[in-house]
């Protein structure tokens, strides 16, 4: 049988009339949500993913909060990962708003300017939510990506469908640019991801030494053999003086490496050359410790070398290892190692590969200069900065610029995400659209926010389990 011809079973004017009242019901008992789109970047066409993308743009629209009793049930999950929590929640917001109020502003493609370069940012399904999008919730100051986007629920009353219902679950932050210009959101995303955290320091201050000649001395130390299985750096030995007193005494120290994991002595460098040796008879050089054996050595004595460098100033913002160069007139020229330590940024000493001979007035010491490159300036949020050595980029996530004069070697600390490589100590990290400057001291790959994670036990799980199966040997259950 027909339907009744005397009822309209959806006009116009029904179905406008159904909007206005789901429109006014939204604006009475919703709230004030952020709608974050997506942008594509860069995509694989032939894998077919997203590799890069960002959220720059925000929508204000009112939704209805669907799960009057808080979070959806069961979106606690313990994995072997630790806790994860998902905390899902379903909008509802009106089809009509989003279609005229937020679908012209992101119709087809927009071409910007990102870092200097024309690029192109897609959005797709403009006509209507789509899934990856991001919703800020207010009030539980988070991040939800949009999973599910409902578009036949409430199905077709009166003919027509009214709203949208968003199902999305808490944001897993992996690296996406998100600037939108709102504190309040950009914040919330600052510290999480993989972040890289630079230490970064000022203009730097050219250390400076004295070198001292003396006769009889120890001018060098020859590695024999370099022993095996060393678990800490060996002592190195060198017999007293002839002269008797200990203030005559040479010392050296030994430099371990690890080839294929096994360590081992690679050289053996005089930090005193001593004085008052016997050409003749080379003092005994015994290498014991260090849980190693088979290191052997012998000395070389020389006359009018250098026995000694003393360090005048430490210098600044020294985060590799400096060039030390020895220069005066000399049968033999001397050659130098500096140390350093990265976390100062000063010179701690000089030691001894070869003392030269031939000497006739002490030599000038030459050390060159700590970093001078910084420009300063204030990086930019989410703009790109480089390494001039390792060519690394990176995006900014954060910018610390210290004030404090009693810290050593200012500025301050950089956080960045999205590597495309490793840095180098040493470098200048420089940003692309601040032009800021500064030598990098140190960098930590590890994520900013590790430390805080209380569920984060990874570690203790597998320590658990190792109590268990050993998997470091053999697989216990047999190999095929």
């Amino acid at each position: 049988m027909a339907l009744n011809p005397f009822f309209l079973q959806g006009s116009s004017n029904e179905q406008y009339l159904v909007q206005d009242l789901i429109n006014e019901q939204l604006k009475i008992y919703g709230i004030d949500v952020y709608y974050i789109p997506r942008k594509f970047i860069r995509t694989d066409d032939i894998l077919r993913e997203v590799e890069t993308s960002k959220f720059d743009d925000n929508f204000i629209i009112e939704a209805y909060l669907d799960n009057y009793e808080g979070y959806a049930p069961g979106s606690d999950l313990m994995t072997k990962f630790g806790l994860r929590l998902k905390n899902e929640i379903n909008l509802v917001i009106s089809r009509e708003r989003f279609e005229e109020f937020i679908s012209p502003l992101m119709n087809g493609r927009q071409v910007g300017i990102d870092d200097g370069n024309i690029t192109d940012y897609e959005v797709e399904l403009t006509n209507r939510p789509k899934e990856g999008d991001l919703i800020y919730f207010p009030l539980g100051q988070r991040l939800f990506e949009i999973k599910r986007v409902e578009h036949e629920k409430p199905f077709y009353q009166l003919g027509k469908n009214y709203v949208y219902e968003l199902q999305c679950e808490l944001y897993e932050y992996e690296n996406e640019d998100i600037d939108t210009s709102i504190e309040e959101i950009d914040r919330t995303v600052e510290d999480e991801g993989y972040i890289t955290s630079l230490t970064l320091g000022g203009i730097g201050v050219t250390a400076t030494a004295t070198a001292s000649i003396d006769t009889g001395i120890v001018s060098q130390i020859i590695l024999n053999d370099d022993g095996a299985f060393y678990s800490s750096t060996p002592i190195v030995t060198i017999a007293a003086s002839p002269t008797g007193n200990p203030s005559d005494n040479a010392t050296a120290v030994a430099i371990t490496t690890s080839v294929g994991g096994v360590r081992s002595v690679d050289s053996i460098r005089l930090t005193f050359g001593g004085r008052g040796y016997d050409i003749s008879n080379p003092p005994l050089v015994t290498i014991t410790g260090g849980n190693g054996t088979g290191a052997a050595a012998t000395a070389v004595v020389a006359d009018n070398g250098v026995n000694q460098f003393t360090i005048t100033n430490a210098g600044e913002n020294y985060f590799v290892e400096p060039v030390v160069t020895v220069v005066g007139v000399a049968s033999t020229a001397a050659i130098a190692r500096a140390t350093f330590n990265p976390i100062t940024g000063t010179v701690t000493g000089i030691q001894i590969v070869n003392s030269g001979f031939g000497y006739t007035e002490a030599p000038t010491v030459q050390i060159s200069s700590g970093s001078t490159v910084s420009v300063g300036g204030t990086y930019v949020y989410g703009e790109t900065v480089t390494g001039s050595l390792s060519g690394t980029t990176a995006e900014v996530r954060y910018y610390n610029l210290r004030t404090d004069l009693n810290v050593i070697n200012p500025p301050g600390e950089l956080r960045v995400a999205v590597n495309s490589g490793q840095f180098s100590a040493g470098e200048a990290i420089i940003g692309s659209a601040s032009s800021a400057t500064y030598i990098l001291k140190s960098y930590d790959n590890d994520n900013y926010q590790e430390s805080y994670d209380t569920y984060d036990n990874n570690e203790e799980f597998e320590t658990e389990a190792d109590q268990i199966l050993d998997f470091t040997e053999t697989n216990p259950f047999g190999e095929y």
